[in-house]
């Protein structure tokens, strides 16, 4: 039978059931099933955070192409209050050089400007997004602004669908 320790450290140990002391001092580990439960556990839990995660990182390359494109809108309007209210002089050089942060140089790691048109009374900007997004604002002859995108690339980075409105 089991022997109590005469140590005084390990004096406290000898008190319980005989059954209590073996469970102590037993070197018995897990069980292969609770392993393979606990492996599944962590697989499930992956399989789960995963997908959300990729969804989480195509909405931040999404609102760094819509903050782009707003930042582009401004620096377009603020190119027309220079110029007596006319817009026809919005590029997209015109408008990296007002504001730098409007970047014109094609990226595959950051948004960028990838076209401006304009006339006398209207102008159009559109951003290329990391994930192939594109997102435009036009602003009309009559002084209507639009927001469109179009998901060339995923087809359902625009709300889930190929072309929308934001």
């Amino acid at each position: 039978m089991f022997t109590s320790i005469q140590h005084p450290r390990w004096s406290r140990f000898s008190r319980g059931t005989p059954h209590t002391r073996r469970r102590l001092f037993a070197a018995d580990g897990f069980s292969l099933i609770e392993l393979l439960v606990v492996c599944l556990i962590i697989g499930i839990l992956c399989a789960i955070a995963i997908p959300l995660f990729t969804s989480q990182q195509a909405k931040a390359d999404d609102a760094q192409a819509k903050e782009m494109v707003r930042s582009a809108e401004t620096t377009a309007e603020s190119i027309a209050t220079e110029n007596s209210g006319s817009y026809e002089s919005v590029s997209a050089e015109s408008l990296h050089e007002s504001e730098p942060s409007v970047r014109i140089a094609p990226s595959q790691t950051k948004a960028y400007l990838s076209a401006a048109s304009s006339t006398p009374k209207s102008y159009s900007v559109t951003v290329k997004a990391t994930d192939g997004d594109e997102l435009t604002i036009s602003r009309g002859e009559s002084g209507v602004i639009s927001r469109t995108c179009a998901s060339p690339v995923l087809k359902t980075g625009c709300s889930g669908g190929e072309t929308s409105a934001w």
